[in-house]
């Protein structure tokens, strides 16, 4: 793979969430498998249409697939044809729905992906493990070098900043979660509460799952049909009963989770009054997911009663998204600190080697003059030989000390260029 240098550029080809639908996107996504593979295809160097590609890390989850390259460029010709040959897709498929990023452009948006602020919900905290384990796969099939390399390592940084200073992924992001963070508000010892889903809704599924994650073990799935009920209790590794045992299971339940699809009221204030006196002093938690609504209104003037229904919890899933849009100009701050750290990394790398080549040109001379010297001085012994090289090299270091010093600071600097392009035309370093 041929070496990147500083006149390479950055680029990102990618698809994601908001420009691919969904059958789309899971046609071009990396299994871990294929992804080493791809990657291993170009570190090997033997594909003369990708030879333009000096480094690529590869960003595949479920809403986006992006490629980060490091070429002459523009390269994204070379790119297109990289993901179409390694996903078996032609061009064609999914030329319209990519988008084109380079330079800034494409650093700026590795750095908001890492930071949760180009997410299907703003600062879901998955795809910063994802992006790390995209350059850890590069580093390891040696396609990252040293632009990638610190390109990853700041947006890394740049998401670890933005979930320890801000609060962008503190509050709950989805119905499911708020009404999990709901539950736990309510339920003393979480771990040990007796679940009920009344129904098998899908949004009801995934509470249970939030719950499961959170140590809940304890549940009853209740079903008109008993089969399908049993199915999604083995599935949460829990109990399963008809719907004619509900009454008999309801003073069980710390939680009742219902989405079914019934066209009318399945829990009648009654019920639940009756449950609540074979259980008391332990409240009871109903989570109505359901549209048209399981669980009878009069419900929640139940003391010791909790009721929460679509409506509720959407209005509360709005108030925990506006606390995370609140924290944007935080994490705007912190991405603009870690890009003007990236910039300045940049323009180091047009310094360095300036002040290497500067340096090697001072003690060629040195070397050539010394040379010249030692010819017209046959009688010198070979400790003058010595004092003579170390004065000879002190008298450039001291000479080139400051130079070098004006230069590194000015690497960082609005001027880099400028002082980079005047000090290899006053110094002749593209002269050959």
């Amino acid at each position: 793979m041929p070496a990147a240098n500083r006149s390479s550029h950055i680029h990102c080809l990618g698809l994601n969430h908001n420009t691919a639908n969904v059958a789309l996107r899971e046609q071009l996504a990396f299994t871990s498998h294929r992804l080493q593979t791809a990657l291993a295809r170009l570190g090997c160097g033997d594909d003369p249409a990708w030879r333009d590609i000096q480094e690529l890390a590869i960003l595949s989850t479920c809403n986006r697939v992006e490629l980060y390259a490091v070429g002459a460029g523009p390269i994204f010709d070379e790119l297109e044809t990289f993901l179409s040959d390694t996903q078996n897709t032609a061009i064609a498929e999914f030329s319209t729905s990519l988008y084109r990023l380079i330079d800034n452009e494409a650093t700026e948006h590795l750095m908001r992906v890492a930071c949760g602020l180009d997410s299907v919900v703003i600062g879901e905290p998955q795809i910063l493990g994802q992006v790390t384990d995209a350059y850890a796969a590069a580093n390891q099939q040696g396609t990252a070098g040293k632009i990638l390399s610190q390109l990853f390592q700041s947006a890394i940084h740049a998401g670890k900043r933005a979930r320890s200073e801000t609060t962008i992924n503190h509050s709950p992001a989805s119905i499911s979660s708020v009404a999990v963070n709901l539950i736990s508000a309510t339920v003393q010892d979480l771990p040990s509460a007796q679940v009920m889903v009344l129904g098998a809704g899908e949004m009801a599924e995934l509470a249970v799952e939030s719950l499961r994650k959170r140590g809940v073990n304890n549940i009853l799935v209740i079903n008109r049909t008993v089969q399908r009920a049993q199915e999604l209790a083995q599935r949460w590794a829990g109990r399963a009963a008809a719907l004619e045992m509900l009454l008999d299971h309801l003073p069980e339940a710390d939680v009742v989770i219902t989405s079914t699809g019934a066209p009318h009221i399945v829990i009648w204030r009654s019920m639940v009054e009756e449950a609540f006196r074979r259980r008391p002093h332990r409240p009871m938690v109903f989570m109505d997911i359901a549209v048209p609504r399981d669980v009878d209104e009069e419900v929640k003037k139940i003391p010791g009663i909790r009721l929460y229904d679509i409506d509720s919890l959407s209005e509360l899933l709005q108030t925990s998204l506006a606390q995370r849009q609140a924290q944007i100009p935080k994490v705007e701050e912190i991405l603009a600190e870690e890009l003007a750290g990236f910039k300045a990394y940049l323009s180091s790398l047009d310094v360095v080697p300036i002040i290497v080549e500067m340096r090697k040109q001072a003690d060629n001379i040195r070397r050539t003059e010394i040379k010249k010297a030692m010819q017209r001085m046959p009688d010198l012994t070979p400790e003058m030989e010595k004092q003579i090289e170390a004065l000879t090299t002190a008298i450039v270091n001291k000479i080139l000390h400051r130079p070098t010093i004006r230069l590194r600071g000015e690497s960082c600097g609005l001027y880099a260029a400028d002082f980079a392009s005047l000090t290899r035309y006053l110094f002749g370093l593209d002269e050959r």
